[in-house]
């Protein structure tokens, strides 16, 4: 499935979905085509940024899990809340071992999926916490005092934006996936 392009926006409002499903053995090439009418689905429906599929690696963890992310909240409630997607859950029942179940991220929490473990329900809130500040601090430092020359000049509402800015980037595509990874043992210690 395409991914279908949104507007750029200086707030993230995406949400994400994960779902897993165990499929009876012998089924999956039925199962894969209820994925593609599933992702085929859902595609018409407004705010769908896209889907991906993680298909089963090895025998002990045989499952399949299914992303989809949309642009808000509200687009994501239209496609799970909708007959046509309850439909295609029902479509499914046969051809799975497992109850449905699903996961939504939304806020910090995203910071702390590892990608070889979409479905694992977040950590503890004070982990995430104690974890986010660990990271942010001495990184707000360093930023801080790196703009500081350049940022200077700008009035006071405006001296914080670039690091900001800066700040909120690095968090979300470089430091916090590696950090997740560094702290799994203590995030997730079922694994």
């Amino acid at each position: 499935m395409r991914a279908m392009a949104t507007p750029a926006s200086a707030q993230d409002d995406s949400v994400t979905i994960v779902t897993t499903r165990r499929v009876r053995p012998g089924r999956e090439p039925e199962f894969e085509l209820w994925l593609d009418g599933i992702g085929q689905a859902a595609a018409r429906y407004p705010g769908l940024i896209g889907r991906k599929i993680i298909r089963p690696g090895d025998h002990e963890h045989p499952e399949y899990v299914v992303v989809f992310k949309f642009d808000s909240y509200p687009h994501l409630r239209a496609w799970t809340e909708s007959p046509e997607r309850a439909r295609w859950l029902e479509q499914v029942r046969p051809l799975v071992l497992d109850e449905f179940k699903e996961t939504v991220l939304t806020g910090l929490e995203r910071w702390f999926t590892l990608p070889t473990a979409p479905n694992l329900p977040p950590p503890p809130r004070y982990k995430m916490a104690a974890v986010t500040l660990l990271a942010i601090y001495p990184l707000s430092l360093a930023l801080g005092l790196a703009f500081a020359p350049w940022v200077a000049p700008l009035p006071t509402a405006l001296r914080g934006l670039p690091v900001s800015v800066l700040l909120i980037a690095l968090m979300t595509w470089v430091v916090m996936p590696r950090v997740t990874r560094l702290f799994k043992f203590w995030l997730y210690p079922q694994l």
